[in-house]
């Protein structure tokens, strides 16, 4: 069959979807499909009201490659402009670029009860329920990356997990439901009448396990579902093991929404009750009435053999876990660590059962947020930190020997988080890792508008669609801005780092998941500076050839024989950053402020002759001369000679051209421990807070949009994210806790404890960005500034002028890994059909958080 065109995007994805799914395959089986698993009118929240069987596709050919922070979305466009939209089988939507039109087409459910088609990937799938009367029901589906519910926009389930669980509020007559169908090409959809208003689910439950070695209490996280209109407040959780219990407060579970909640777990330290153990778990309202309760079983281990641990995560006061493979020597003190870091769609258990035991070493996997989660990038990077941290409390190895591996996406995080901390690591070991994650994407791209001729009509691409993609590849400077939000993720240009450490590569020879030639380049690009780095191809190895892959012996031989070195033996040190709010500090010295933000920032320290530092991109920089055992006189600092006037931590400052002394910079400036851009907001204890003081429609967007984003925490990060009301928001009660703040400072009452002086201010007639007024209710506008009453915390805004602003803001992705935003993008809402190029601003704000001093660019 001769084939007539092919989406070059399409084919990425394709490349891509393999190796998720091979890894899938290798490590954890073939992905479960929730729905094949029980039985139909079997459900845990209730009772089956109605199966989607037909409905509508769409399919949509995407010709030109979309940026991933701003993807064009004609289709939601459609939805969420003209909530009236009701498509028939054969309408056409549109013409395509080449001509073709664009029709709906009926599709229905096969014998599982499964949308599933080939042809369903890049589509939309259209259905509707026609309701006798006004109801709040269950929405479950899979298979899906986006739902709009009667207009509104939910988090999907495109990893197939069956989590997904939506309460909605049916209208009398008929009901619409638009999905866009995710990684694999079925689509499944049903509605549930719920069994109690306020219930668990047991889907998605975050469990330890028990160790009967350590006596301290124990943390797990349920969903609980609030299938009310209500809020629900004072509610408690009472869990019961071995006849101990507990008690744990609530957060207050905002209405028609599912909350993921911590809970506390006793101690079992009888070596007899080793294995399965029930676990109950009750939920009791603000008055102690019990609503629900659940038995689950928990398992209890020895510390001895492998086991999953949990904690309580700074990000967002969520339960994460990680997963130990500890050593053979059950006396092992001062010993060595491992951070194990897994693959896409590896479970952080599977990455630890995959080692054997080793007398020397305690080897931990954290889980990335999620089997999938961001890569290791973004929140993965904060999980795989906050992992490291907790782990040396627990074992206390010796800060010398502290290593990092992993395989395939986590081969990338290895290389990733290995130039991010370079410090924290004696060697790194990636096996099977891609350097660069938006360059193993575009290089994908590249290879493809690299064809000949002969390949392109092999492959049925058009040179049509090859001038398109290169067209999309040219950036206009606001493109480039917002591009440079993600230096900080752009390994290569953090290559020196790898210098702190020796490097392991091991790669399979025929791997064509992760190309065997991305090692091969690093083997040649390593090799024209670094001294101390080791290549190995496996014979024979393809992406997976078993637990060699990672649990390789030459490779732990190679990370035991190296250490982290004192800072007193250190006498030449390089060290690069894209932001100090991403990593600042190498041993003894840290960037502290940028000249330009988030450009590649680097010293160059040298104790040979002198102390001489030479650096590049860098305003503010600290030296911690308390570490270092000679005695410094004089510094010199790129051409500036520097006497010092006692030996502890020192800051000096660039002024013009020349270095000075200066004091400890204010917190109220950029700094490590706030930088922007935008995503920075979401950590921190992050807290929503969503407008109510607006019309019902607006405050019921902002409501959406709030709850939209804490379900994407939660099904890409594992998240808790508490939801607020303006009106019930203090500046106490959320004391140094950042805030992401949901309307403007007409229809949120918190604006003005937050953001009285900020210099941009958004109403409903338009904006004012430091004294330059856009008027319309067409604009939408993220950013985040210092909250003034914090030294730590941040406030992220996302804030429309009105209704087209406000929809146009829900399809920008600042929740996924891989998208770049600075501290502040303005866009109209042209951006769902235009994609990047409708972001009229782009930028960062100055060290000292103003506009005057900023770096902005505009359209």
């Amino acid at each position: 069959m001769k084939i007539v065109q092919c989406n070059p995007l399409k084919i990425l994805t394709l490349f891509v979807l393999f190796s998720f799914v091979l890894n899938a395959q290798q490590k954890t089986g073939n992905i479960v499909e929730y729905f094949g698993k029980e039985k139909v009118n079997s459900i845990e929240e209730g009772e089956l009201l109605h199966v989607f069987k037909t409905g509508l596709s769409l399919k949509v050919q995407n010709f030109r490659f979309n940026s991933a922070s701003f993807p064009k979305d004609p289709v939601f466009s459609k939805f969420l402009m003209d909530p009236f939209y009701t498509p028939n089988n054969g309408d056409v939507f549109n013409i395509d670029f080449s001509g073709q039109i664009m029709p709906w087409n009926a599709i229905k459910v096969d014998s599982t009860n499964t949308f599933s088609d080939r042809n369903l990937r890049s589509s939309y799938v259209y259905l509707n329920y026609n309701s006798n009367s006004e109801r709040i029901v269950l929405f479950e589906a899979s298979g899906h990356s986006l739902v709009l519910i009667n207009g509104l926009p939910h988090e999907g389930d495109h990893y197939d997990f069956g989590y997904n669980l939506i309460p909605l509020k049916l209208k009398q007559g008929n009901n619409t439901f638009v999905l866009k169908v995710g990684r694999f090409p079925r689509i499944r959809a049903r509605l549930i009448d719920p069994q109690k208003t306020v219930q668990f689910t047991t889907r998605d439950m975050t469990l330890p396990d028990i160790l009967i070695e350590e006596d301290h209490d124990y943390l797990g996280a349920i969903r609980v579902v609030n299938a009310t209109e209500t809020w629900k407040k004072g509610y408690r959780v009472k869990t019961e093991v071995n006849g101990l219990t507990h008690q744990h407060e609530v957060t207050d579970i905002p209405p028609m929404s599912v909350l993921k909640i911590p809970f506390k777990i006793a101690a079992i330290t009888d070596s007899t009750k080793i294995g399965s153990q029930d676990l109950k778990v009750d939920l009791h309202d603000g008055e102690g009435a019990l609503t629900d309760s659940k038995t689950i079983p928990v398992e209890v281990k020895s510390k001895h053999s492998h086991h999953k641990r949990t904690l309580l995560s700074r990000i967002d006061g969520s339960v994460q876990y990680y997963s130990v493979a500890p050593s053979s020597n059950t006396n092992l003190d001062d010993g060595a660590m491992v951070l194990s870091v897994h693959g896409a769609s590896v479970e952080a258990v599977n990455q630890a059962n995959a080692y054997e035991k080793k007398d020397w070493v305690n080897i931990i996997a954290p889980t990335n947020r999620r089997p999938f989660g961001f890569a290791w990038e973004d929140w993965g990077r904060l999980d795989a930190m906050e992992v490291l941290n907790e782990a040396k409390q627990i074992y206390n190895p010796n800060p010398q020997n502290i290593y990092l591996t992993g395989h395939s996406m986590g081969g990338h995080g290895t290389w990733y988080l290995g130039a991010t901390y370079p410090d924290h690591f004696a060697a790194i070991a990636p096996c099977a890792g891609y350097p660069d994650l938006l360059l193993y994407r575009d290089g994908f791209i590249n290879r493809v508008m690299n064809m000949s001729e002969d390949q392109y009509k092999r492959f049925g691409i058009t040179p049509k669609a090859i001038e398109r993609l290169k067209q999309g590849s040219v950036k206009t400077p606001v493109e480039t801005m917002i591009e440079r939000a993600g230096t900080p993720s752009r390994t290569l240009k953090l290559i020196r780092n790898y210098l702190h450490h020796g490097v392991y590569i091991l790669h399979g020879e025929k791997d064509n998941v992760v190309p065997t030639a991305l090692a091969r380049d690093m083997r040649e690009r390593l090799g024209k500076f670094h001294p101390d780095f080791t290549y190995y191809e496996y014979p024979g190895g393809e992406h997976w050839y078993g637990n060699h892959s990672m649990d390789w012996g030459p490779l732990f031989r190679f990370l035991r024989e190296r250490k982290i070195p004192n800072a007193k033996d250190i006498n030449k040190l390089e060290f690069s950053t894209g932001s100090p709010g991403v990593s600042a500090t190498s041993h003894f010295i840290s960037i502290h402020q940028q000249e330009r933000a988030f450009d590649v920032s680097t010293f160059k320290f040298s104790g040979e002759q002198g102390f001489r530092i030479e650096t590049d991109n860098v305003a503010l920089i600290e030296v911690d001369f308390g570490k270092l055992e000679t005695d410094v006189d004089t510094v010199l600092i790129d051409d500036t000679a520097i006497k010092l006037p006692k030996k502890e931590k020192t800051y000096f400052k660039k002024v013009g051209n020349t270095w000075q002394i200066s004091k400890a910079p204010s917190l109220q400036e950029k700094g490590p421990h706030r930088n922007g851009g935008f995503k920075d907001a979401f950590r921190n204890q992050v807290v929503f807070v969503y407008a109510t003081k607006g019309t019902p429609s607006e405050n019921e967007w902002y409501y959406n949009r709030a709850r939209f984003d804490a379900e994407t925490f939660w099904y890409r990060a594992n998240g808790h994210i508490e939801i607020v009301k303006d009106t019930d928001f203090s500046l106490e009660k959320y004391t140094d806790r950042n805030v992401v703040l949901y309307g403007n400072a007409d229809n949120n009452a918190a604006w003005n404890l937050l953001l009285k002086d900020c210099p941009i201010q958004v109403k409903d007639y338009g904006v004012n960005f430091n004294g330059k007024t856009l008027f319309g209710n067409q604009w939408g506008m993220y950013f985040i500034v210092p909250r003034a009453d914090s030294d730590i915390a941040s406030v992220g805004v996302v804030t429309a002028t009105g209704s087209k602003g406000m929809k146009a803001a829900y399809m920008n992705h600042y929740l996924v890994n891989g998208t770049t935003f600075p501290d502040v993008v303005l866009f109209d809402d042209s951006v769902l059909t235009q994609g990047m190029s409708a972001v009229k601003c782009a930028g960062f704000f100055g060290n000292d958080w103003s506009v005057d001093q900023g770096d902005f660019e505009w359209k």
